[in-house]
């Protein structure tokens, strides 16, 4: 294992808290030391008690951030938890006040602190004050601030966790999505291009064969390639290019038709069939027996950017016969995808007139 997958996985989603943990008390612990040996000349009288009430501290932030939180409040207890969390807030307070004033109290000091007090006392007419009260309040202060911290640390960490499963919800609902337009996608095209077949067995039998021989190269690509999730560009790019030359078969010369694809940068991972449902349409839409027509086909990579633009004639010879109830399934079907799959990272543009229908398509990868 490299050091980079190392730290990736030390500082992963489930470590990092943990990490963070260890980070915050090492800082803790060092603090005391550092502060007496910068402004305490190196006398180590006052570092037991801290780390003593650190301790207690500790103790509550835990008992509340692993037990009252996660079993109670977050249960929708939060009578039950705010009772024991008042409990252990006086419990504390109790232990404080008891080890602070008893177990490490310096008398000496103490009884100078004392009259001191008495000696202003004499000299001017001004209340004592009240020490032992200021430190039950201190406590208590103390505990609160401590508690709400450790609620609202556990609070956070819930709500990040209910959107890392409200991502993966959507995760699973996209891939549902997505399965289910590409089974709309492949009857829709074998659709359209077992007609092309059918209608070129009766002018060319040669043809024909070689036109099922491309189409067992697409339904390989559609059974194998297009069950990942994922596929390389140069696979997406050979799809396109034997649905090309399978169409080619049946026109004539009067249509147009010009190919640009990349020959590099063609190791970018795509959706598959993602590019297919335009040229599809262009060819179904676009190409006139009796006239000529054109269908331009152009794909540019740059980085992690692809640009694709597919422009086609728009026959007369089929505006009126435009078969409503199957044409634009495949386009819809892209729609959904490009909106799954790049909500904010593509740009799709469609303009049609009555002689030119033309689709651009960004996507940043």
């Amino acid at each position: 294992m490299t050091k980079q997958q190392l730290k990736k996985t030390f500082l992963s989603h489930k470590n990092l808290p943990i990490a963070l943990h260890i980070l915050a008390w090492a800082v803790i612990v060092i603090i005391p030391h550092y502060l007496v040996y910068t402004f305490g000349n190196g006398n180590r009288h006052f570092v037991p008690p801290i780390y003593i009430n650190l301790t207690i501290y500790g103790i509550l932030f835990y008992l509340n951030y692993m037990l009252l939180v996660p079993r109670l409040f977050l249960k929708k207890r939060k009578l039950q938890y705010f009772l024991l969390a008042t409990g252990l807030i006086i419990l504390v307070c109790a232990v404080m006040w008891y080890i602070n004033d008893h177990v490490f109290i310096d008398a000496e000091k103490e009884q100078k602190i004392k009259e001191l007090i008495q000696q202003i006392d004499k000299d001017q007419d001004i209340l004592k004050p009240p020490i032992k009260q200021f430190r039950i309040v201190n406590y208590f202060s103390t505990s609160i601030l401590i508690l709400g911290f450790s609620l609202g640390l556990k609070l956070l960490e819930k709500v990040g966790k209910d959107e890392k499963e409200r991502k993966e919800l959507e995760k699973e609902k996209l891939n549902s999505e997505l399965a289910f337009l590409k089974n709309q996608v492949s009857p829709h095209f074998f659709f359209n291009t077992l007609n092309n077949i059918y209608s070129l067995v009766e002018i060319n039998k040669e043809d024909a064969q070689d036109a099922i021989l491309k189409l067992s190269k697409l339904m390989r690509y559609l059974l194998y390639e297009s069950e990942h999730g994922q596929t390389k560009l140069s696979n997406e790019i050979d799809f396109m290019r034997h649905y090309i030359a399978l169409m080619q078969l049946r026109v004539s010369q009067k249509v147009d038709i010009n190919i640009q694809l990349p020959e590099k940068d063609t190791d970018l991972l795509v959706p598959p069939l993602l590019f297919i449902s335009f040229i599809e349409n262009a060819f179904k839409h676009g190409i006139s027996y009796r006239e000529k027509s054109f269908i331009n086909v152009r794909m540019t990579t740059d980085k992690n950017k692809i640009s694709f633009q597919c422009e086609n004639s728009v026959a007369s010879d089929k505006k009126e016969k435009h078969d409503e109830n199957h044409s634009g399934i495949g386009l819809e079907n892209v729609k959904k995808r490009l909106e799954l799959l790049f909500p904010e990272n593509h740009f799709l543009a469609i303009e049609s007139n009555e002689k030119k229908y033309s689709v651009s398509l960004v996507i940043t990868l």
